[in-house]
């Protein structure tokens, strides 16, 4: 391996690297529920106003 070969096989490899952790760190939690996602709310019939379960 000559010098050129392995300054280019460090560069990627610290490109990579980076690029890693760059993607890890502006990853954003979900906060599960938000916006009326988790649960559906009745809004006619008998059971207006009351959340539905998959139980039917």
């Amino acid at each position: 391996m000559n010098k050129f070969e392995f300054k280019n096989l460090v560069k990627g490899l610290r490109d990579s690297l980076k690029e890693k952790t760059f993607f890890k760190d502006l990853r954003k939690e979900v906060e599960t529920g938000a916006n009326g996602t988790q649960d559906y709310v009745v809004k006619k019939g008998v059971n207006k106003d009351s959340i539905a379960t998959t139980k039917q």
